[in-house]
């Protein structure tokens, strides 16, 4: 019988087992280079930030789960953000921008909040949609933090407010109150015979806020009813302010101002007491000047008086608020019935707001700095033909009749509404000085 000869087939057997080890030492090696490899570009994908579209995916995710207004005692005060984190190319102009929907809605309500005047009480009034509470301004180059009602209040410690306007400036201080709420009460401590000017006091802050009615700015006589309809020609001196503001403004600590659309009504001018001319005043043989003429002498002669005087408030010129009738005005039918704001491009100023806005702008440049500056509301509000009371300035108004004729005003805003947002870039330039 043939022996195998076991040399070769040892030798060959060690062979394999070399090249055995050799192979799990590869297999290991590889191994733990693949783990290696893996925990390093995972972590790095882990802190890329996330896509925007992904961000804006997960965004829509969160608001759906959050459709209702939220009541005071569960809002969540947001840290303060500085916006020119944000900025672009340098400072950010707060006042361009586009309305973005904001599903969380207002942080008070027509139940939450007392001091909302029954004109522009919308809901209350029985306005059926509420899509026009969702939306808020967000500036296009950077980001506009919500009013934080406690940082305000402290910040504002032994300090007096002053809104000095129209019926615009008593529905912003409305506004306002109804946002502060959500820290403090306010106390009134003394208003007018019609409601039109009065003050408040947060005991807490020893902070008060105060609206007073100069529809013009200076002295004048106004013979008008609740509902705007006139007897006779307003009596404007324009070469004298307001005594109830100006006599009033040395104890202000910080002022927002406001001229507007009282300008365009029928008007006899005065000067040194005597008669120089008028505005819509057919058959008064007398020279129409034009609303122009008396707007500009109006606002430069309140921020003359301003910037001269010894006592440095702090002043913000509100830039008048455009309306939004159709189909006619106040008293001749116009309507809104608009349910969403319009996109930048779709509107314009109407010819005589175009004016007025030039007017402003040139006036409060020559007078602007560190103690005077433009709180700029006029494209903002163009852009919301939706925020307005329409029909619902009256209580109920279809509840008898549903083709009833109503008087709509197109003018003042809900509450809440658009004009909380102004809100928002007051205490954005107080925080930032912008």
């Amino acid at each position: 019988m043939m022996k195998l000869d076991k040399k070769p087939l040892i030798s060959s057997l060690q062979r394999i087992k070399q090249h055995k080890h050799l192979f799990v030492k590869l297999t290991v090696s590889l191994l733990l280079l693949g783990i290696a490899f893996r925990v390093f570009i995972w972590d790095s994908f882990t802190s890329l930030p996330i896509p925007i579209q992904q961000q804006q995916q997960q965004q829509t995710t969160d608001h759906e789960t959050s459709l209702q207004l939220q009541p005071p005692d569960t809002i969540e005060l947001q840290p303060n953000r500085t916006s020119s984190q944000d900025d672009v190319g340098g400072r950010c102009d707060l006042f361009i921008g586009d309305w973005i929907p904001y599903p969380p809605g207002s942080v008070y309500t027509n139940v939450t909040c007392p001091e909302i005047e029954n004109h522009q009480n919308c809901m209350t009034n029985g306005r059926p949609d509420s899509e026009y509470l969702y939306w808020r301004w967000k500036p296009r180059d950077c980001d506009l933090p919500r009013f934080d009602p406690v940082r305000f209040l402290d910040s504002m410690r032994n300090k007096w407010w002053a809104f000095i306007g129209d019926s615009i400036s008593r529905n912003h201080v409305q506004s306002l109150l109804c946002i502060l709420y959500q820290a403090e009460q306010a106390v009134e401590v003394y208003h007018d015979k019609e409601y039109k000017s009065r003050i408040w006091n947060f005991p807490s802050y020893n902070f008060t806020l105060s609206v007073i009615w100069a529809p013009y700015l200076l002295k004048s006589a106004i013979f008008e009813d609740i509902n705007g309809v006139s007897s006779a020609a307003v009596q404007l001196h324009l070469d004298k302010l307001d005594e109830n503001w100006s006599d009033q403004f040395k104890n202000f600590d910080y002022v927002l101002i406001a001229g507007g659309k009282w300008f365009l009504k029928t008007a006899i001018y005065y000067e040194e007491n005597k008669v120089v001319g008028c505005h819509d005043c057919a058959g008064m043989n007398l020279t129409d000047l034009g609303f122009d003429y008396a707007y500009r002498k109006a606002l430069r002669l309140a921020l003359n008086f301003i910037t001269k005087s010894d006592h440095k408030a702090f002043v913000f010129f509100r830039t008048f608020t455009p309306d939004h009738f159709e189909n006619g005005e106040w008293s001749t039918g116009g309507t809104c019935n608009r349910k969403i704001p319009f996109k930048d491009g779709e509107i314009d100023l109407a010819d005589l707001d175009t004016v007025m806005r030039e007017i402003e702008l040139e006036e409060v440049e020559k007078f602007a700095g560190d103690h005077v500056k433009l709180l700029d509301t006029t494209q903002l509000s163009l852009l919301r033909p939706d925020g307005h009371p329409g029909p619902y300035r009256q209580f109920q108004p279809y509840a008898k009749d549903k083709n009833a004729t109503v008087q709509y005003d197109c003018l003042h805003w809900c509450l809440p509404g658009p004009i909380d947002s102004w809100n928002d870039l007051v205490m954005e330039m107080i925080s930032h000085d912008r």
